[in-house]
C-alpha cells in the first residue's frame, strides 16, 4: 500500500477544521458542564498521592496541562495549555469541555465532592480510551517495543515520520468495536499532526515519541511563545 509523501497546508486546515467542528459542537452539548466549569474553580480537591519524580508516561503526557504542578487538571488549566501549543482560544474552550466532561469523573477518587471537573493526575490511567495506539500499557506505562512496531508497520513512505494518510491508516486499524471510542484518538492525532507536523507534511518519530511523554507539548509551547516558556 502506498501514500502520497506530500500534504498541502491548506489540506492539514480542512482536517482540523472539521476536528474543531466536532468538538464545538459536542461542547454545544454541555451547556451545564461549562456553566459548572466556572461554578468549579472555587471548589477544592482531594489530596493529590502520586510522585513526580516517578511519573507514568501517561502521568507526564497529561502533566503539562497542570500548569502549577499540583498534580489536579482544572479545565482553566487546560484551556491555558490548549492555547500554550498554538490553539486559538475557542477551539481551547471546546477541547477543555469535552475533556474534562469525560475524564475528571473517571479519575475523581470516590467521596470526592461533585463536581467532578477536575483531572487527577494521578488516576489518568483509569480515564485511558479504547481504539488509542497501544504503546500504553493498562498502568499508563510505555512500552518501546509497541512503539517501534507502530513504525514499522505504518511508516511506509520514511521509516523515520508519519504521513497523515500514514496516521489515518493507523487509527483505522487500532478502532476496537465500540465506535464512541474512535473520534478521540482521531481528535488527538489529527491536532498533534496539525501542530507538530514539518512542513512536507510529515510527523516525526522523535515528536510522536514526545505525544506520549508531553514532551513535545513543551517544544510547541517555547515556538509559540518562546519568552513565556523560559520564565
Amino acid at each position: 500500500m502506498h501514500f502520497r509523501a506530500v500534504h498541502s497546508r491548506s489540506s492539514l486546515q480542512a482536517t482540523m477544521a472539521g476536528h474543531r467542528q466536532s468538538l464545538a459542537a459536542a461542547s454545544l452539548k454541555l451547556p451545564a458542564l461549562l456553566l459548572l466549569l466556572i461554578f468549579s474553580l472555587n471548589w477544592g480537591h482531594a489530596v493529590a498521592h502520586f510522585d513526580p519524580a516517578n511519573m507514568t508516561e501517561l502521568q507526564k503526557h497529561v502533566s503539562f496541562f497542570d500548569r502549577n504542578k499540583d498534580g489536579f487538571i482544572t479545565p482553566v488549566e487546560t484551556i491555558q495549555g490548549f492555547v500554550a501549543i498554538g490553539c486559538e482560544y475557542a477551539f481551547a474552550t471546546a477541547a477543555s469541555a469535552s475533556i474534562h466532561g469525560a475524564l475528571a469523573p473517571q479519575t475523581t477518587p470516590a467521596g470526592t465532592p461533585l463536581p467532578h471537573l477536575t483531572i487527577y493526575v494521578e488516576n489518568i490511567h483509569k480515564a485511558m480510551h479504547g481504539s488509542d495506539s497501544g504503546v500504553y500499557d493498562p498502568k499508563g506505562r510505555f512500552l518501546p517495543q509497541k512503539f517501534e512496531e507502530l513504525f514499522k508497520t505504518y511508516a511506509i513512505l520514511r521509516p523515520d515520520a508519519l504521513t497523515l494518510a500514514e496516521m489515518h491508516a493507523m487509527l483505522f486499524a487500532k478502532r476496537d468495536l465500540d465506535p464512541i471510542s474512535w473520534a478521540p484518538p482521531e481528535i488527538e492525532w489529527g491536532l498533534l499532526f496539525t501542530l507538530a507536523s514539518d512542513w512536507l507534511g510529515f510527523l516525526h518519530k522523535d515528536s510522536v515519541r514526545g505525544i506520549y511523554d508531553g514532551s513535545v507539548f513543551t517544544k510547541l509551547e517555547k515556538k509559540w511563545h518562546p519568552s513565556q516558556s523560559d520564565i
